[in-house]
């Protein structure tokens, strides 16, 4: 019987699929073309949907509600729509353990029991006792759409500090609990951004700006930020201002309290990478802020302070990392002492545990880590099982414990507990999932891009892969930001898996993989070798047999999105299907909104006569032709993202519909009550990964096998 359902349904899905594809051109809505134009350096440049920046106004809402009318009836005809969803529903459905971390007595750690919409936070005396509930955010809100976003315990254990994003929002609200009864205080803090809470004592330092315009919350430039105190028990008007700048509006700055609470740490930054670094002695009073460096070229990220000195990781003078002790009273980078020095691999992140130095590489995109005495002599590895993403390391200086979490992109992942005595990890926990996927396999293969330059390609697919070209493929990327792209493990990536199609992640310039130099590589007036390297990523797979442009498929989110989009303009032939996600496409005036004005280290600005030519020559939505055939496209975005602010999707929705020749649809998919993608619940995780699985196989060509 089960048989013969399987074979009904797949008829039906084949019958309903030749219907679909026989249906006429879509109608899409007419979009208002204004006449607006921009004068940059003499350059003319029509900009005839400006009104859709205004993602408030009623023409806006009224476009949306259109547009998302047009995709919901392109998707609803797909006859395997409603089965995707079930079939990622049921493998959704296993419980979820991140790796704990201790505070005084206390282990926390987030569990989610299967498709909770947030995950809840734990917590128990000891690693023995039973957990027990301490916040719950699906109690929040009715939609789940209230997200539990920073947790931070003060060092006596008595406090937590916790902050919630509503709808998305990177805005952010700080509430206070008392442990020891779980008892919320009246403590509220809000407008809250890129911060989170470093205690001092009874109280934390944090970081906010103003409170911006009534109606300009989600789309006003982020200026002014600025380092509080908050006193448990006060209101927010008695926070006493520690750090600002009255000079610079562009700059942000983050507090860290060391553990032992002696120094304050102030970092301040002018865009995505490079920091200037303060500190100031808290056991003395009176004291001033003193420099370490003034300036923003370099990183730096203070692990402790013991024994006089600051432990710090930086990148200067050392591209791919090193650990050095300042001394606060010979802060010259001269009498800095190296801990760790730079190595062939990336340093990505340093924990004290047991009285050793764990540190966490990057080699080739995948994760090492090795262990230091805190002398800088090395004693040891973590060995890890395979090619895999480690997370979530924890530990204290004087534990002899630590977690963490090790991933693949078909191992949704086990926490470990290392033990530093005897230097062994062993299963913590571990998922018990309804899937399987041991027939599956990860290559990393290396190829030239455009300029010679080697390439690594993550590519993941079932054993015995028949290399005949026809395989359906999706190729992700990023590519910015100093932001390294690791295995990682996906449901949306499950299901495409197990249907037959071939996964893969090319780890080209502009990120971290390789440190600074690579990173570099790919900013500014060198951007375009992002591109070039995804190009020529496509171009591998279709030349080494994995697939065609027929079967091929694209996709990257926020900066990853302008990937997609400036791909898809350049070669949009090589390619069927393509996923701009919550993208920056408007590369003339990304910097107005927002905090988008932090990502010109990346990109440069138009105000830059140079950069703006450089720029307008890349820039998706400047750069659609009209009567070009362009890829079938959906476009995802949310209403409530104040990253990248959606006018960015909802004017290249417009152009690309304006100026599309081919006959494969163009649409945009608008979540309500959503953000960037933090903090979104399971429920509209599922419904958008959904969609987007009905629309790649339904224009690859797939059909899913019935489970």
């Amino acid at each position: 019987m089960r048989s013969l359902q399987h074979s009904l349904t797949i008829a039906m899905i084949l019958f309903f699929s030749v219907q679909l594809s026989a249906q006429k051109k879509i109608d899409y809505p007419n979009t208002r073309k204004g006449n607006h134009i921009d004068e940059y350096h003499g350059v003319k440049v029509a900009d005839p949907y400006r009104w859709l920046e205004d993602d408030r106004s009623e023409e806006t809402a009224a476009w949306v509600l259109e547009q998302n009318a047009v995709t919901e009836a392109h998707l609803k005809e797909i006859p395997f729509r409603n089965y995707l969803k079930e079939r990622l529903t049921k493998i959704w459905n296993y419980p979820k353990i991140g790796a704990p971390f201790r505070e005084g007595e206390y282990y926390f750690f987030f569990k989610n029991s299967g498709i909770q919409n947030q995950s809840v936070l734990y917590y128990q005396k000891g690693l023995k006792s039973e957990p027990e509930v301490l916040i719950d955010p699906n109690k929040l809100s009715d939609d789940g759409t209230t997200a539990l976003s920073n947790f931070f315990v003060s060092h006596d254990g008595k406090y937590a500090a916790y902050s919630v994003s509503r709808a998305g929002s990177d805005w952010k609200e700080f509430f206070v609990m008392e442990l020891a009864t779980k008892k919320k205080l009246d403590d509220h803090i809000e407008w809250v951004k890129f911060s989170g809470a470093s205690w001092k004592g009874h109280g934390f330092y944090y970081s906010r700006y103003d409170a911006p315009k009534e109606g300009a919350e989600l789309t006003n430039k982020n200026e002014f930020h600025k380092v509080y105190y908050h006193k448990v028990g006060t209101s927010q008007e008695q926070d006493q201002l520690i750090y600002q700048d009255t000079q610079n509006a562009l700059r942000n700055f983050y507090a860290r309290v060391t553990d032992d609470e002696k120094y304050l740490i102030i970092h301040g930054s002018e865009g995505t990478s490079g920091q200037s670094f303060y500190y100031k002695d808290l056991t003395t009073a009176n004291q001033e802020f003193h420099a370490i460096d003034e300036n923003f070229d370099y990183e730096y990220s203070v692990i402790d302070h013991f024994n006089g000195q600051l432990l710090v990781q930086t990148n200067n003078k050392a591209p791919r990392h090193r650990l050095v002790l300042i001394d606060p009273v010979r802060p010259e980078e001269k009498d800095w002492i190296d801990v760790i020095p730079e190595a062939t691999e990336v340093l990505r992140g340093v924990t004290l545990a047991g009285g050793k130095v764990v540190a966490q590489y990057i080699k080739d995109a995948t994760s090492k880590a090795y262990i230091y005495e805190l002398s800088g002599t090395r004693v040891g590895e973590i060995k890890l099982p395979g090619l895999g993403t480690m997370s979530g390391l924890s530990g204290k200086k004087t534990d002899t414990l630590a977690f963490y979490k090790f991933s693949t992109f078909t191992d949704p992942g086990s926490v470990y507990k290392y033990n530093t005595i005897t230097g062994k990890s062993s299963i913590y926990t571990e998922p018990e999932t309804t899937f399987d996927l041991s027939d599956f396999e990860t290559e990393q293969m290396f190829y030239k891009s455009k300029d010679g330059t080697i390439i690594p390609m993550f590519i993941v697919h079932r054993k015995g892969l028949k290399m005949d070209g026809n395989n359906p493929t999706l190729l992700y990327g990023y590519g910015g930001f100093d932001i390294s792209i690791t295995p990682r493990f996906s449901l949306f990536n499950t299901v495409f898996l197990e249907n037959g199609g071939v996964y893969a992640v090319a780890n080209i310039r502009g990120g971290g993989e390789y440190g600074e130099t690579w990173h570099k590589a790919g900013t500014k007036l060198q951007k375009q070798n992002v591109f070039d390297d995804f190009i020529a990523g496509a171009e591998y797979l279709i030349e080494q047999g994995y697939t065609n442009s027929e079967k091929l498929g694209i996709s990257g989110r926020s900066n990853g999105g302008l990937l997609v989009g400036a791909c898809m303009t350049q070669r949009p032939e090589l390619y069927k299907v393509a996923f701009p996600a919550v993208g920056v496409m408007d590369m003339l005036r990304f910097h107005n909104f927002t905090i988008g004005w932090a990502w010109t280290g990346d990109y440069g600005s138009s105000d830059n006569e140079e950069e703006f030519k450089y720029l307008l020559g890349y820039s998706p939505i400047h750069n659609l032709k009209k009567g070009t055939a362009y890829p079938a496209t959906m476009v995802t975005t949310a209403d409530h993202d104040d990253r990248v602010v959606p006018a960015h999707s909802f004017k290249f929705i417009a152009t690309l519909q304006e100026m599309h020749g081919g006959d494969l649809p163009v649409l945009g998919r608008i979540e309500v009550d959503a953000g960037h993608g933090a903090g979104k619940p399971v429920s509209k995780r599922i419904e958008e990964n959904t969609d987007l699985l009905s629309f790649l196989f339904y224009h690859l060509g797939m059909t899913p096998t019935v489970k």
